[in-house]
């Protein structure tokens, strides 16, 4: 049979078919014009999703382990569906819950859920006075939760809307310490059992906090008794010799950090940098504060060894001239503290053009859902640095059914729509929060020391 009369063939074939089926739907009217809407309708890739309207917005605190955490819950018009975002500040609260029920709820309902840079921008202007960790850690809440919505209503996880993943699992650090060079050495042990290979490391608190004898202030009865001492000339000189014993009794292998955490004039934070340099650390956290923005031009020019910094930063644009002149290695955004996954998005783009990696802020004070935001970016984006570990107890992963899990030093997130994390309300609502919080550190005559 030639091709031609394997066409005509069809064709009649095609035209009975079709001639038989319209006399069997003449007998039905209501069938005809089904099948007639059928044959036309568009295909559900096409179709996009329904508008949805935003119609409440609210803040659940909750301290199940120690911390004020703070998720922001924004619920649609679709019943059942709505999103979760972390707006943790945990020093101040109670004024973050007030910034999203007072004002960002009566902002928000009746808004379409999909349009995330449109709401955050508004919301960003909305105060006209913005920026600060309070609102934006309001707005984070939000951000996350639409990002949340967003991925639940493309029955994707969100990494997946943000360009898929770069790598298998989040490569994390854990933090190691000790009252002395020894134990801390013992706990990097640990830590590296457990399957570390990047391990934060530190003499007692930051600065070595809470390792000294009471200090004169404490005598002469000056502050409250809460108050906090460092020695700083006794940290400056531990930290070199805190990186020998942990290079001796650990290896070459596994990779060493260390957080300043701002607690030193930055002439001494320079040389205390300097001194790590044998010990080839991954990275120094936080030389300086944010207002001695201006040293780091004189670190860059005496010591190569990597640093991080941001993350007491309120506004991404404090991050963009640091960055185009390559003045730190790391950045170290905590991205409820600067505004949700949207900003953070745009800063780790930033960075992929200077050579300059992220390295997400993700200590306890982090409420689950907030780790898994952090997580979610880490998968996304090329040029990832490191991650701070989530170690979630399991009374919080309880109340957050879907946390981020570790294993063997790596975080991975739950293969689900959206953020993957859900909350438990009633079971958060016996875990209240409180006010009282305190970073006050002072030197031995009892002036203050920042952060």
């Amino acid at each position: 049979m030639n091709k031609f009369t394997q066409n005509t063939r069809r064709k009649v074939l095609k035209g009975l078919g079709l001639g038989s089926m319209a006399g069997m739907l003449g007998l039905y009217p209501g069938a005809q014009a089904k099948a007639a809407v059928a044959e036309k309708e568009t295909p559900s890739y096409m179709r996009g999703l329904p508008p949805l309207k935003i119609t409440n917005v609210k803040a659940i605190g909750t301290a199940p382990s120690g911390s004020n955490l703070i998720v922001v819950k924004v619920e649609t018009s679709e019943p059942g569906l709505y999103g979760l975002g972390c707006a943790t500040f945990t020093q101040r609260a109670f004024t973050v819950i007030t910034a999203v029920e007072k004002y960002l709820q009566e902002f928000c309902v009746g808004k379409d859920v999909d349009n995330i840079e449109d709401m955050w921008q508004s919301a960003y202007v909305s105060s006209y006075w913005r920026n600060g960790p309070v609102l934006n850690n309001a707005i984070s809440g939000l951000d996350q939760a639409l990002w949340d919505i967003k991925g639940k209503r493309a029955n994707m996880p969100v990494y997946q809307l943000l360009g898929g993943k770069c790598r298998f699992a989040i490569p994390c650090y854990s933090h190691a310490s000790g009252k002395t060079p020894e134990e801390a050495a013992d706990s990097v042990t640990k830590f590296m059992e457990e399957g570390y290979k990047y391990i934060r490391i530190q003499q007692g608190g930051y600065g070595g906090t809470g390792l000294t004898d009471e200090p004169d202030f404490k005598k002469a009865e000056f502050g409250i008794p809460s108050d906090q001492y460092m020695d700083q000339g006794r940290y400056i000189r531990s930290v070199p010799r805190l990186f020998e014993e942990v290079r001796k009794q650990c290896g070459e292998e596994v990779e060493l950090l260390h957080d300043i955490h701002e607690r030193l004039d930055p002439i001494d934070a320079i040389n205390v940098v300097k001194s790590t340099e044998p010990y080839r650390p991954f990275f120094i956290e936080d030389p300086f504060s944010p207002e001695q923005m201006e040293w780091f031009k004189e670190l860059r020019k005496i010591t190569s060894v990597p640093i991080s910094m941001g993350e007491l930063f309120n506004n991404i644009n404090e991050f963009k001239e640091p960055m185009v002149n390559r003045l730190f290695d790391y950045i170290r955004i905590h991205i409820s503290q600067i505004g949700g996954i949207t900003p953070a998005m745009k800063v780790a783009r930033l960075g992929e053009f200077y050579g300059i990696k992220t390295a997400w802020h993700g200590p306890g004070d982090v409420s689950p859902v907030g780790h898994a935001a952090n997580a979610h970016i880490d998968f996304a984006v090329w040029n990832f640095g490191i991650q701070e570990a989530a170690r979630i107890s399991d009374l919080s992963r309880e109340i957050f059914p879907g946390s981020p899990t570790m294993k063997d030093g790596y975080m991975y997130v739950n293969e689900v729509p959206g953020l993957g994390v859900d909350i438990n309300e009633k079971l958060a609502a016996k875990y209240p929060m409180f006010t009282k919080s305190n970073w006050t550190v002072r030197k031995h005559d009892g002036t203050i020391i920042r952060p």
